[in-house]
C-alpha cells in the first residue's frame, strides 16, 4: 500500500480489516460487528450514497439517534468520497434547521425525530441486508487528503456556531497520532460516551478503528449518571474512555462515595474540556487503578492537540496541558511571536493537523486561522485564545483565556451573547450570565428589570421561578442549546462594579447566598407557624408577599409539612440544586438542574432507596418534581 493512501484515514481502515477481519470493530447492546462485517456494510451503504450524489466535496448528513449507526454513516460517507456532518439532537428545533441549511448536504441519512424531511435509513433497513447480502462493493472515489471530511459545528460562542471543515489528511494523520500516543491495540475497547455531534467523538472512534481496536456504543444517546457508566464500562470490557472534566469529577466522586474501585478492564480515562483542579487529579492517581491523560484541544485543530499521562508532582499548582501530538505544533505567542521559554502568552496551534477553516465564514477564517512567520506562504497558526505557558519539562500549561469566554460542561461560551438575548425581551434592561461559583457547571443570570417599580431592594437577589422565569427563558431556549440557557435567575436592582469599574460577581453571588438564607428562614417560620399558629413572627421579617413572592414558601414547602419518602427526596433536591426553599412540586430543571447533577441526584436517591437502583437520569425529564421522583424511586 502506498504512503499516499496509508495516509488517508480509510488507508488506516484497510489495514485494520486486513489485519483483524474476525476482530470486533462495533460492539452494541444487541449485536457485534467485526471489521470485515462493518467494511462489507458500508461499502453497500457508500455505493447507495454514491448514487444519491455523495461525491468529493460533498457533505452527507447523519441524523441517527443509535450512536453505532452515526459510526457506520460516517465510514460511508468517507467510502464514497465525501464528507460527514452530525447533527445534535439536542439542539433546539430552529438551530436545527439553520445548521441543515447552511451545510447543504446532498443526502440525509437518519431515523430520530430530528432528522429532516427526506432523511432515510440505508436499503438493508437494520444492519443486515434481509438477503443476508451486502450488496455492491465500495465504489471507487477519487478523493483526496485535501477534501472535506466532516464538518462539525462549535458552541457558537460569540454567535452563530461555526461550522469547522477538517480535510481527509488530518483526520487521517489525528487517527494514527492518538492511535500512537494512547498506545492503542486491538485488544482495547473505547467506550462511546459523547454527544453526538460533539468533536469529541471523532477522538472516541477513529484512533480505535485505526488500531483495530473496537468502538462500544451505547443504544442510544441518553446521558449515563456515574453508576451506570460504570456498569456499561464493566460489562462491556472498556478499556478507555473519554470525560469531560465536571463528568469525570462526578464519576470519581461516586468511586470515593461507594468505596469502588475502575472496573478491572479499564485501563485509560481520558479527560479534558476545562481546567482540571490538581487535587482530584492526585486524589484519583493515589487511589484508583485506571490511569488518566488530562487532553487539550480545539475542534478547529481536529480535536485533542495535547496530552498530558504524568504523576502529578506533589508541588504542582497546574495539571499540565501535556506535549504535542505528532504533526502538532505549539508555542506561546506575543503579538504574533514566540516568547521566550517559561513565559506567558496566547497559546497557538500550527500543523498539519489544524483545519481548512469555516464552512460559510472567510471573516471569522481569516481572522482565526492566521499566517506562520517562521513557516513561509503556506504555514498557519490557529489562534486560540487561551492562555498558557510551557514549563521547564516542555509541557503546556493553561493559565486562562485572553478574553471573557467561559466553559460550561465542556463547551466555550461567550456570556455576552446570553446576556444580549435576555435584554431583547422587554422586560430586562440589563444582564449578566456566568457559572455558578459552586461547580461551574451551570449558568446564572442577574437581571435588572426594565420596570424599575418591580426593582428589589438594593442588595437583595430575588430568584425567579414559575411563570415569570419562563417568559424570560423561552426566546433563549428556541435558539440556544440546552448547556447554554441559565437555568438559575435573579432579579437586581442594580449590576454591582468593582474599583476597576467591571461587574462584581463575587458581589452578586453574595447577594444571592443570602437570599437562599433568607428564603430558608422564611421556610423555618411558616413551618413553625404550621405547628403552632399561636406563636408569634419576628415583625422585621415579615415583607410584602406581593413584592417578595420567592421569599415567602407556603408551609407545604416545609420537610415536616410533608411524609416519608417525599421529605428525603425533598431535601435530596434541595440539598444537590442548593435550594434549601425548594417545594415539593417545585421542578428540577426550573432551579438549575442539568445533566450532571441529575446523575448527582440519582446517585443519592439510589443511596437511600433500593427501589431507584434502575432509574436512569432521563426519568427526572418524566417526573422532573420531588413529589413525582418520588412514586417512581419509592416503588
Amino acid at each position: 500500500m502506498s504512503t499516499a493512501i496509508e495516509a488517508d484515514v480509510l488507508g488506516l481502515w484497510d489495514r485494520s480489516v486486513r489485519a483483524h477481519a474476525a476482530a470486533p470493530a462495533l460492539v452494541t447492546p444487541d449485536r457485534v460487528l467485526t471489521y470485515r462485517d462493518a467494511d462489507r456494510l458500508t461499502d453497500a451503504w457508500a455505493a447507495d450514497l454514491v448514487g444519491r450524489g455523495a461525491v468529493p466535496g460533498a457533505l452527507v448528513g447523519l441524523a441517527f439517534t443509535d450512536p453505532a449507526r452515526t459510526v457506520l454513516g460516517m465510514l460511508a460517507a468517507l467510502k464514497a468520497g465525501a464528507g460527514f456532518t452530525v447533527l445534535d439532537d439536542r439542539l433546539p428545533v430552529a438551530a436545527r434547521s439553520e445548521l441543515v441549511r447552511r451545510t447543504a448536504a446532498v443526502v440525509w441519512l437518519g431515523d430520530g425525530r430530528h432528522a429532516p424531511d427526506g432523511a432515510h435509513v440505508p436499503a438493508d433497513g437494520g444492519y443486515v441486508p434481509p438477503d443476508g447480502g451486502y450488496g455492491p462493493a465500495r465504489p471507487a472515489a477519487a478523493a483526496t487528503g485535501a477534501d472535506m471530511a466532516y464538518v462539525l459545528f462549535t458552541s457558537g460562542s460569540t454567535g452563530r456556531p461555526k461550522g469547522t471543515v477538517v480535510e481527509r489528511d488530518a483526520l487521517g494523520r489525528f487517527a494514527g497520532a492518538v492511535a500512537e500516543r494512547l498506545e492503542l491495540t486491538p485488544g482495547d475497547r473505547w467506550l462511546q460516551v459523547a454527544s453526538l455531534g460533539f468533536d469529541v467523538l471523532i477522538e472516541e472512534v477513529f484512533p480505535a478503528l485505526a488500531a483495530g481496536a473496537a468502538v462500544v456504543c451505547r443504544a442510544d444517546t441518553g446521558a449515563l449518571d456515574a453508576e451506570e457508566l460504570h456498569t456499561a464500562m464493566a460489562r462491556t470490557g472498556t478499556t478507555v474512555v473519554e470525560l469531560s472534566t465536571q463528568y469525570w469529577l462526578e464519576y470519581a466522586r461516586w468511586l470515593d462515595g461507594s468505596g469502588a474501585s475502575t472496573p478491572d478492564a479499564l485501563r485509560l480515562v481520558v479527560v479534558g474540556g476545562e481546567r482540571m483542579d490538581p487535587r482530584p487529579y492526585r486524589a484519583w492517581q493515589a487511589r484508583q487503578p485506571a490511569a488518566l491523560a488530562h487532553v487539550y484541544g480545539l475542534t478547529e485543530c481536529t480535536v485533542s492537540s495535547t496530552f498530558y499521562t504524568g504523576l502529578l508532582p506533589a508541588d504542582a499548582e497546574e495539571v499540565p496541558l501535556g506535549t504535542a501530538l505528532r504533526d502538532v505544533e505549539i508555542s506561546v505567542r506575543r503579538d504574533g511571536r514566540p516568547v521566550p521559554d517559561g513565559g506567558s502568552g496566547e497559546i497557538h496551534i500550527g500543523g498539519p493537523l489544524l483545519a481548512r477553516g469555516f464552512l460559510d465564514d472567510e471573516a471569522a477564517t481569516a481572522r482565526r486561522f492566521v499566517p506562520d512567520p517562521d513557516r513561509g506562504a503556506e504555514g498557519r497558526l490557529y489562534v486560540t485564545g487561551d492562555l498558557g505557558r510551557i514549563d521547564a519539562e516542555g509541557q503546556l500549561v493553561f493559565l486562562g483565556r485572553v478574553d471573557d469566554q467561559v466553559k460550561i460542561r465542556g463547551h466555550r461560551l461567550e456570556p455576552a451573547r446570553v446576556e444580549r438575548a435576555l435584554c431583547e425581551g422587554a422586560a430586562v434592561d440589563q444582564a449578566v450570565v456566568f457559572p455558578d461559583p459552586e461547580t461551574a457547571t451551570a449558568l446564572w443570570a442577574f437581571t435588572v428589570p426594565a420596570d424599575p417599580a418591580v426593582a428589589p431592594l438594593p442588595g437583595e437577589a430575588v430568584r425567579l421561578t414559575g411563570a415569570e422565569r419562563d417568559a424570560l427563558l423561552a426566546p433563549l431556549e428556541a435558539q440556544l442549546p440546552d448547556w447554554a440557557v441559565p437555568r438559575v435567575l435573579y432579579r437586581v436592582a442594580v449590576l454591582p462594579k468593582s474599583p476597576h469599574g467591571k461587574i462584581d460577581k463575587r458581589l452578586l453571588a453574595t447577594w444571592a447566598a443570602h437570599g437562599v438564607r433568607e428564603q430558608a428562614r422564611a421556610r423555618e417560620q411558616a413551618r413553625a407557624q404550621a405547628q403552632d399558629p399561636a406563636r408569634i413572627q419576628d415583625p422585621a421579617r415579615i415583607q410584602d408577599p406581593a413584592a417578595h413572592p420567592v421569599a415567602h414558601p407556603t408551609p407545604a414547602a416545609a420537610p415536616d409539612a410533608v411524609e416519608e419518602p417525599l421529605r428525603t427526596v425533598l431535601e435530596l433536591f434541595r440539598e444537590v440544586l442548593g435550594a434549601p426553599a425548594l417545594g415539593p412540586d417545585d421542578n428540577f430543571f426550573d432551579h438549575g438542574g442539568q445533566s450532571l447533577l441529575a446523575m448527582r441526584l440519582l446517585t443519592r436517591l439510589r443511596g437511600s432507596f433500593p427501589a431507584a437502583t434502575g432509574l436512569r437520569a432521563s426519568a427526572l425529564f418524566a417526573s422532573p418534581t420531588p413529589r413525582l421522583l418520588t412514586a417512581l424511586a419509592a416503588g
